[in-house]
């Protein structure tokens, strides 16, 4: 296993782009990079993820022969990141000879560009504090006149990310206010941050008890890596993330993980085709490294607007 680590300016040059839109792909979550001290590095493993999430799908899978849709534009996808999201992303390009473009941006920011038509699908899990409600209190007030459907991908484990064996014994949201625990958050805007300020309320904490509840990063596996790498005692994420470092995690919830298809005249012929196969035996059957996922409702319809009710 190559355990190289290169620098932004490094992989500039290896993708042959600027080192800032090497920075907005580490911003976006697109590309997950770590830090020593104030150095940001991105591991030889990840840089191939990149690449392989980055490559035109070469044929048609015959797994899908009802499919006969091409893409005449990408299909983007923006919001919160996953691992089981990126896997569908790249399957399904694969699959269904689909361009798709993913942009990890937080579930907020991916249900407003959704909101704004700047992306096709968003990928969400947004706890309403009011109603305790996943997703739909959200798009219940955005979308009035948009076509859109709503389908279950998977229920998900939340809660602490500690190191190995849990040493500073971190079992619920009152030891984040003890002076010898360091935090690590997550960006305004994504699911997992108002899942966590709605327990802090509800357990009457306020942020400035937390040390480090001001340091943000843009994805699961980059918070979790501040606890690998011993510059953090526990983060609030997902279990995967957890388990891809091999980190202990402390389970506190099970939150709704939803896609939002807006359809449009242009894009509905290959949001249709994504959706059966999202709802296909053919993806389930291709979904191995489950922990901390329940599949149980994945492509139920959750909500949909009256006009797409003859389409999903």
């Amino acid at each position: 296993m190559d355990e190289r680590a290169y620098t932004p300016d490094e992989v500039a040059q290896i993708f042959q782009i600027s080192k800032h839109t090497v920075y907005e792909l580490i911003k976006r979550g697109e590309l997950h990079a770590f830090k020593i001290g104030n150095k940001m590095r991105i591991e030889h493993a990840e840089l191939e993820r990149y690449k392989e999430t980055m490559k035109a799908p070469a044929k048609k899978s015959m797994d899908a022969p009802h499919v006969t849709s091409i893409a005449t534009a990408p299909i983007r996808l923006s919001g919160s990141h996953d691992f089981l999201v990126e896997h569908f992303a790249k399957q399904a390009a694969s699959a269904l000879n689909l361009q798709i473009q993913p942009s990890f941006i937080g579930s907020l920011e991916g249900l407003m560009m959704l909101y704004r038509g700047q992306c096709d699908i968003a990928a969400i899990h947004l706890l309403d504090p009011a109603s305790q409600e996943y997703n739909l209190p959200f798009i219940h007030q955005l979308f009035v006149y948009e076509n859109i459907a709503v389908l279950r991908f998977a229920a998900r484990q939340q809660g602490f990310i500690v190191a190995k064996g849990n040493p500073k014994s971190i079992l619920d949201f009152t030891d984040l206010t003890r002076k010898d625990v360091q935090f690590i958050n997550r960006q305004k805007g994504a699911g997992t941050r108002f899942l966590l300020d709605s327990k802090l309320s509800a357990y009457g904490i306020h942020p400035t008890k937390i040390n480090g509840y001001g340091q943000e990063e843009w994805n699961h596996l980059s918070a979790a890596s501040y606890i690998n790498r011993g510059m953090a005692d526990v983060t609030f994420g997902i279990q995967s993330a957890a388990s891809h470092l091999g980190l202990d995690f402390v389970p506190i919830t099970q939150e709704k993980f939803d896609l939002v298809f807006r359809f449009t005249t242009e894009n509905k012929e290959d949001l249709l085709t994504l959706i059966h196969y999202l709802q296909s035996a053919s993806f389930k059957d291709s979904l191995t490294d489950l922990e901390g996922y329940s599949i149980q409702e994945l492509g139920k319809v959750i909500y949909q607007t009256s006009q797409t009710e003859e389409l999903v």
